[in-house]
């Protein structure tokens, strides 16, 4: 592709991105010395090499998947971008624990956009402060577990015989004694060996308050969601039915957004998946940006904002950016609180 064909690529892409409406060539001949015959040959090519193409109903172009990945690796430069001392950034700034920051990066990256802004953050360490037994019924035990942040999590344990309201006290005496501060799995592994001066009984419920711990330490959130109903404002999106479906199930489901955060988290700096061009986005008509962020230098989550590929990819990418850089900061700051 010659020097002309990649200036009207580039030109017919940003043109679309701004006003949304296919590009034809007349459109394209105000903006070039050149005959909108001698365009139209260009756009004929460029469009064989599957960079464009022709919307059923209508006579101009719009960019491909393989278009916008051509655009965003070769053509594009990144504006610098100001940002101002917002309400969203203060909150990111001053947030006194890592739950907050994380929450308060997701909301920042939507508003700035008018995106979906999403956080992947790391798991929380496993770890229990203390847990209590409460006596429900005659085979019914509810388990209460504190962490050492103050979440509380309660599940309710079926046990073959009843224990009474002493036996269950001194078996949660017996538990935070010798493993508050220690993970379900941690536990685990060495409860075996202490079992042994346990009777038969209490040995049952404490294997099952370890394995029920277990599943509800698996089941902590760990992406942090905000603003994806503003992609119900997007037209190419809200005008088919079967995108908006494949939109919102990807965050219903969360499995490939996870995986493609957990991906780009092994990556450096800002990442770029255009849907129809990479596997990890589920529909052709979304783009993701994302970038890692960190603790005293070390990688430990990534965020990203989740909108159409028509989208201003040289003013999305240094929010993404810059955003990682405030979380990384007010992350390490406050390195003490552990996730």
């Amino acid at each position: 592709m010659d020097d002309r064909a990649r200036a009207l690529l580039k030109a017919l892409i940003e043109r679309y991105i701004d006003d949304g409406q296919p590009v034809g060539s007349r459109t394209l001949s105000k903006l070039f010395d050149l005959s909108p015959a001698t365009i139209r040959n260009v756009m004929a090519d460029l469009e064989e090499l599957g960079l464009i193409h022709s919307p059923h109903t209508s006579a101009g172009r719009v960019p491909t998947p393989k278009g916008y990945r051509l655009f965003v690796d070769t053509m594009l430069t990144a504006k610098p971008f100001e940002l101002a001392s917002t309400s969203n950034v203060r909150d990111l700034q001053s947030a006194s624990d890592p739950s907050r920051a994380v929450n308060a990066a997701a909301l920042m990256l939507s508003n700035l956009t008018q995106f979906a802004g999403v956080v992947l953050s790391p798991r929380r360490a496993q770890v229990f402060r203390q847990i209590e037994f409460i006596r429900l019924s005659e085979k019914r035990i509810l388990l209460i577990i504190v962490t050492p942040d103050g979440d509380v999590q309660n599940r309710i344990l079926l046990t073959p015989r009843d224990y009474s309201s002493t036996a269950l006290i001194e078996a949660a005496n017996f538990f935070n004694h010798n493993f508050a501060g220690k993970s379900f799995a941690e536990v685990r592994q060495t409860l075996s060996q202490d079992l042994a001066r346990l009777q038969e009984d209490m040995s049952r419920l404490m294997q099952a308050a370890v394995e029920a711990g277990a599943q509800a330490a698996d089941e902590v959130e760990t992406m942090v969601i905000s603003g994806e109903r503003r992609l119900l404002d997007v037209n190419e999106l809200a005008s088919d039915m079967d995108r908006l479906r494949k939109t919102f199930s990807m965050f219903e489901k969360k499995t490939d957004l996870m995986q493609l955060l957990e991906v780009s988290s092994r990556a450096q700096g800002v990442q770029i998946y255009i849907g129809g061009d990479s596997e990890l986005v589920p529909t052709a008509d979304l783009s993701v940006i994302t970038a890692p962020y960190s603790i005293d230098g070390h990688v430990i989550g990534t965020l990203g904002v989740i909108g159409p590929t028509r989208m201003a990819y040289e003013r999305v990418i240094p929010i993404v950016d810059i955003t990682a850089r405030l979380l990384s900061n007010a992350l390490s700051h406050n390195s003490s609180e552990r996730f």
